[in-house]
C-alpha cells in the first residue's frame, strides 16, 4: 500500500469512528491540552511524515496534521489493522522539532 492509500484508509477509519487510543496516547493528549476533536481534525487532513512499515510492533506511521486553531499535531498510528490504533500524539515543539516537519539534529 502506498502513502496515498494509507492516508485514505486512516481518514476513513477516523471518519467512521474505527479507531482507539492507547493509554499513552490519551495521556499525551491530555498533557498537551488536545481534545478528541483535535485528533479527528488532524487525522482528516494529515499526511505521512515518516513511514515505519517494518516496525517491530507492526506497520505504523508518523502523521502530521492540524488541530483546532491551526495547532500542529503529530500522530503515530497503525497502518495495517482494521481498527486504527493511535499509539501516541503530541505537539511537535523544540527541542525535538525545529518545525512540525523538521526534526532537530540528533533527534
Amino acid at each position: 500500500m502506498d502513502d496515498l492509500e494509507k492516508v485514505a484508509q486512516i481518514r476513513e477509519q477516523a471518519r467512521s469512528g474505527k479507531f482507539r487510543l492507547s493509554v499513552h496516547a490519551h495521556q499525551e493528549m491530555v498533557e498537551d491540552g488536545f481534545i478528541l476533536e483535535d485528533l479527528i481534525l488532524a487525522l482528516s487532513d494529515g499526511y505521512i511524515l515518516e513511514d515505519y512499515p517494518d516496525h517491530r510492533r507492526g506497520a505504523c506511521c508518523l502523521l502530521s496534521g492540524l488541530a483546532r486553531m491551526n495547532r500542529p499535531m503529530h500522530i503515530v498510528c497503525t497502518t495495517a489493522l482494521p481498527v486504527l490504533v493511535i499509539i501516541t500524539l503530541y505537539e511537535p515543539v523544540p527541542p525535538k522539532w525545529i518545525t512540525p516537519e523538521q526534526r532537530s539534529p540528533g533527534s
